[in-house]
């Protein structure tokens, strides 16, 4: 790079977060095509969107006018179904961008935050573009929190953020309510990402942050709503953040497109949660068949995925025979988890034809 060009060092440094392809993109690596593939690792809703979502995209007015930087009537309907004042939600392009308004928020150089691998890769990804420090408190063997370990973490290093997915990905277990309140004792602000809540038969915290100053809670349309390709999220957040961060959103952050998205899909919720149920279904198959394989140990999940401990071959060998079948899965080449494979649940027929494909695995 030419010497008049400067970049931060830090950033010329560091490595690049890796994320899942386009089907698109798969069909040209494996040179199939894209009707051929199941896309099973990225946690996607195969069922797609709402029909209304649809209907509202083909009558889309207005895509030359700003949309409405507080997505007022999107966030009454939040509040509607999330049971939490609109005063107290702010929407997002993503969860991601959320956590990004966050540490933009808090973090000032030298700050840090308590991350809790194996976890969602975004809170440990994002935050040294902020200049702040991440402090790995690694979960048990069976991905539980050592919440001691954090609360020491959080004292020595004056850490300000606690990073937390509930239920978790990749290992997709629930953090018990009693835990967050325990780490709600802590002189830190407790983030709970939620984007799999609605697939773990189980109530959210949103309606506990009005009582907690420090806490925050992450919402996403993207898995249970089908809303993945139009990057929608929400924060319910305490009142008194509010003020603070409507000063640092972007003004037009959610496009019109994802905005009458998700307020069509709002308005369909009973059949969108039959699609859920039919995922949790599927994922609830998936953990049965999975126990009987010999190469593969699944973990419980309370989403709509199952992650497992591959044996007998790599992991990237499982992730690479099954991608040559068109079923594409989720390998990761990191601590804790360089041996697992976290499948996603799919269609009727899409785990039809996984299974299968196991089963002849087994046979080899």
């Amino acid at each position: 790079m030419s010497d008049k060009v400067r970049i931060r060092r830090d950033i010329a440094s560091m490595s690049a977060y890796t994320p899942t392809a386009s089907l698109e993109v798969f069909a040209e690596r494996l040179g199939l095509p894209v009707e051929e593939l199941i896309k099973l690792d990225a946690n996607e809703n195969p069922f797609g969107p709402s029909p209304r979502v649809m209907e509202a995209l083909a009558r889309l007015p207005n895509m030359h006018i700003y949309p409405d930087p507080e997505s007022g009537r999107l966030r009454d309907l939040l509040s509607d179904y999330t049971g939490v004042s609109a005063a107290q939600i702010l929407c997002g392009a993503g969860a991601d961008e959320l956590i990004e308004l966050i540490l933009q928020l808090f973090i000032e150089p030298g700050d840090a935050i308590i991350n809790t691998p194996p976890t969602f890769a975004m809170y440990g990804f994002n935050t040294p573009l902020y200049h702040g420090e991440v402090i790995d408190v690694y979960r048990r063997a069976d991905f539980s929190l050592d919440l001691a370990a954090i609360e020491e973490a959080v004292r020595q290093r004056e850490a300000k953020l606690v990073f937390l997915c509930s239920p978790n990905n990749p290992s997709g277990d629930l953090i018990p309510p009693a835990e967050i309140e325990r780490l709600l004792e802590l002189p830190a602000t407790i983030i709970v990402d939620e984007a799999y809540i609605e697939f773990a038969e189980a109530e959210s915290l949103a309606a506990r942050v009005a009582a907690h100053p420090n806490l925050i809670v992450l919402r996403t349309m993207s898995k249970w709503a089908g809303l993945a390709g139009l990057r929608i999220g929400y924060g319910i957040f305490p009142s008194a953040l509010m003020p603070q961060l409507w000063k640092i959103k972007q003004p037009y952050n959610v496009n019109v497109a994802a905005d009458i998205a998700a307020r069509a899909s709002l308005k369909d919720v009973d059949f969108l949660l039959g699609h859920v149920r039919q995922l949790v279904k599927q994922r609830e198959r998936l953990e049965v068949a999975f126990a009987e394989l010999p190469y593969l140990s699944p973990y419980p999940s309370r989403a709509n995925f199952v992650l497992n401990r591959v044996g007998g071959m790599s992991a990237a060998d499982f992730r690479d025979r099954l991608a040559r079948l068109g079923i594409i899965v989720r390998y990761y080449n990191k601590p804790r988890l360089d041996d697992h494979i976290r499948i996603s649940a799919g269609r009727p027929e899409q785990i039809d034809r996984l299974l299968e494909a196991l089963r002849e695995f087994a046979l080899d």
